[in-house]
């Protein structure tokens, strides 16, 4: 088996896969001057908004400025505490933290999604949101945590940076609560060429407050009618998301078709816990921004596929949410620290081939073939 390269991400090839078409946008925007608040980000907007079937869509400078402005939109009492996943970046936390509100992290189920169980069990007095992250293209159970929000008289806010696409029971994430956010980061599944990110919402309200604070507080007619800062989508950016959103569905088809080639190849081998199969559970339509499994033997796996040319990746720098000590959220979160002890991603692009899967699903039976 002669070895390949295949770096975890291909960041080169966001561009050159489409170099022609990416070109002819980037440079329209250019030979126009619209640099800021132009048309690209009004139709992009749009657009989103028909995708994801929220009533608003607000381009703004990148993911953890949206959680950030969603979060602020809110008006909620100083240090009112905001339920989180520890499965996720420190951008979540982070965003919380600068709003005013305290982040609680809480722990995460079998699909390594948030655990409504342990949502409630982490319900005090001061709690005003429960905000999901909906990790590596997957919607948590949000029946689950609509009735938990419902009982205790809490807001919905939905991490979705790496979930665009993704459905639960025919929903898209992002729209199931007061606010919904999304990245467009290069690698994740929509990616422009730097920092970029989304505030989907279907309030009125919630929408108006995002388009002050993201604009230094100044309403459609230039008037500043509030306190504000300037966390714009640039516009450049907004014509490349525009264009991509075109061919969005195709890029979400091809990932489940990696996904479903990982799983025919590598289900049967024991000592691996794959995510769940692309169609397997009615309720989650996935779209895999991540390949995230589990294994017993994970580090030795890893040196073996890092061997032979193949990149690997453990989310969040292996460090959940609560185990980062400089941030003082420690909590007993027993699933979350065993998930760490196993999970890794795989590859999971558009430039990888049905020769490159191949290849790696060859590597990793190779590996328990030799360690059997």
């Amino acid at each position: 088996m002669a070895q390949r390269s295949i770096p975890f991400f291909n960041y080169p090839a966001l561009f050159m896969q489409d170099e022609a078409g990416l070109t002819e946008v980037v440079m329209g925007v250019l030979r126009r001057g619209a640099y800021i608040m132009q048309k690209d980000l009004t139709e992009f907007e749009a657009a989103l908004a028909q995708f994801t079937g929220a009533k608003h869509a607000l381009g703004v400078a990148d993911g953890t400025n949206a959680i950030l402005l969603g979060l602020r939109a809110l008006d909620l009492p100083a240090g009112s505490e905001v339920i989180i996943a520890s499965h996720t970046y420190v951008a979540t936390a982070g965003a919380t933290h600068f709003a005013g509100l305290t982040p609680v992290p809480v722990d995460c189920g079998p699909d390594h999604m948030i655990d409504p169980a342990s949502v409630e069990t982490a319900i005090t007095p001061r709690t005003r949101v429960i905000m999901p992250t909906q990790v590596n293209g997957r919607t948590s159970n949000m029946d689950a945590i609509r009735a938990i929000a419902k009982k205790h008289n809490l807001i919905i806010a939905e991490d979705a940076a790496q979930a665009l696409g993704s459905k639960f029971k025919g929903q898209c994430a992002g729209t199931f609560g007061a606010f919904g956010t999304i990245s467009f980061y290069p690698a994740k599944l929509l990616g422009c060429f730097g920092d970029g990110g989304a505030v989907l919402t279907n309030d009125d309200k919630v929408a108006e407050k995002v388009r002050l604070f993201r604009d230094h507080g100044r309403d459609d007619d230039g008037v500043f009618v509030s306190w504000g800062t300037n966390c714009r989508l640039d516009n450049l950016q907004a014509a490349v998301l525009n264009y991509r959103l075109k061919t969005f569905d195709r890029a979400i088809a091809r990932r489940r078709q990696i996904a479903s080639q990982y799983q025919a190849r590598l289900s049967d081998i024991p000592d691996l816990t794959l995510p769940p199969a692309p169609g397997s559970e009615p309720d989650h339509f996935d779209v895999f921004q991540n390949y995230e499994m589990e294994a017993g033997k994970r580090d030795a796996l890893r040196d073996h596929l890092k061997a032979n040319g193949i990149g690997t990746l453990i989310q969040w720098s292996g460090q959940p949410v609560h185990q980062i000590k400089a941030l003082g959220l420690d909590r007993h979160l027993p699933n979350t620290d065993r998930l760490f002890e196993r999970c890794f991603m795989l590859p999971m692009h558009l430039a990888l081939s049905d020769e490159d899967v191949t290849y790696v699903c060859d590597t990793i039976r190779g590996f328990y073939q030799l360690n059997s």
